[in-house]
């Protein structure tokens, strides 16, 4: 007797993008346009197309550019995430990635993308709050040892507002001390010749950029903040 031939795997991406907004991290939502969950705010996703996407990251970045208009600067695979139960349509696997941008590059995609506390999400489809709280679980904890917070940073910035975006992501204070010694570690920033930041009670303040060799990769430290 012949088996029943197997049921075909849905095998997609979504990404999750992260920003931050009022000091707060917020994730960039779409809403459906077709079934399953046609109307329901939703990560960024779609089908791996086998005969134009070199890796499941070039699906991703094509998800983006599609989707929402976006190009990222930084990307990496946070996981994967598979079951009979996390899709109506069937078997599925996801592979997920998680970007990090600058408020500043979401401005263009203002009319597609809906930005969403972490802190307050709304009842999403599929699997979606697993996967975004598992991302942002990820980001904190791999801010504390490395350049990743960088990314969150629209250039040039002064270590000031560096340091904010720090403590944005890890929810605490960091000592000025530690913070500057840790950026001096991570050795991933280089100064912009001749510009600095005047204006305030303060004197100027030397504006930095990320050094090329960090902008799609991390700078990892032994220890954490």
């Amino acid at each position: 007797m012949k088996e029943a031939p197997a049921a075909p795997i849905l095998c997609t991406v979504d990404v999750v993008l992260l920003t931050l907004q009022q000091g707060s991290l917020h994730v960039a939502l779409l809403r459906r346009d077709r079934a399953p969950f046609a109307g329901a705010l939703a990560l960024p996703g779609g089908y791996i197309h086998a005969q134009e996407d070199a890796d499941a990251q070039a699906s991703a970045a094509r998800v983006l550019r599609e989707k929402a208009g976006l190009k990222s600067p930084y990307l990496e695979q946070l996981g994967t995430f598979s079951g009979p139960v996390r899709d109506p349509r069937g078997w599925s696997v996801a592979v997920v990635y998680c970007a990090l941008v600058p408020p500043d590059v979401l401005v263009p995609a203002a009319d597609r993308v809906s930005l969403v506390d972490v802190n307050t999400l709304p009842p999403l489809p599929f699997d979606h709050r697993q996967i975004i709280d598992t991302a942002v679980q990820r980001v904190r904890s791999k801010s504390q040892y490395s350049s990743l917070p960088v990314h969150l940073c629209a250039e040039p910035f002064t270590l000031p507002q560096l340091q904010a975006v720090y403590e944005a992501v890890l929810g605490e204070a960091i000592n000025k001390v530690s913070f500057r010694r840790k950026v001096d570690e991570l050795a991933m920033l280089e100064a912009v010749p001749g510009a600095l930041q005047t204006g305030g009670a303060h004197r100027p303040a030397q504006l930095y950029r990320v050094r090329a060799a960090f902008r799609q990769k991390l700078s990892l430290s032994a220890r954490g903040l």
